[in-house]
């Protein structure tokens, strides 16, 4: 592994502590300006694509109060130049009472600065939507 590729594994090692601490400062530090998240749900085939960290922080904020006990056991990171993924698992409550306890990953894009240009969210899980 290469220093940029430590490095990179640092990032997305700390923001994955970051989203466990509910620290959407944190995680908005990494992301670039113009960055992008791609999350689970939304219209098919990609979900939602948030575009710019104005939109990620309104979903930080929604995501962290609407499931306040959400937590990811990471089961792993993993880099390979400025590409990485983490998986996890993700227990929570939802607002409408629903139980989360979803097996997912992240695939993550980093400039050469280090910063995140891009989050994009998979999650398998049983039952409707």
């Amino acid at each position: 592994m290469n220093e940029t590729e430590r490095r990179n594994l640092k990032i997305i090692t700390d923001v994955c502590e970051a989203f466990n601490r509910h620290d959407a400062e944190a995680i908005l530090a990494q992301f670039a300006e113009d960055g992008v998240w791609v999350t689970s749900r939304g219209t098919q085939p990609d979900g939602q694509t948030l575009h710019g960290r104005p939109a990620v922080a309104a979903m930080l904020k929604q995501r962290f109060s609407s499931i306040p006990d959400m937590a990811w056991e990471i089961h792993s990171h993993w880099v390979g130049g400025d590409r990485g993924c983490s998986e996890w698992t993700v227990t929570g409550t939802e607002s409408n009472g629903n139980r989360l306890n979803w097996m997912g990953c992240d695939l993550w894009v980093l400039r050469a600065d280090g910063m995140i240009t891009r989050k994009d969210t998979y999650w398998k899980y049983a039952g409707g939507e």
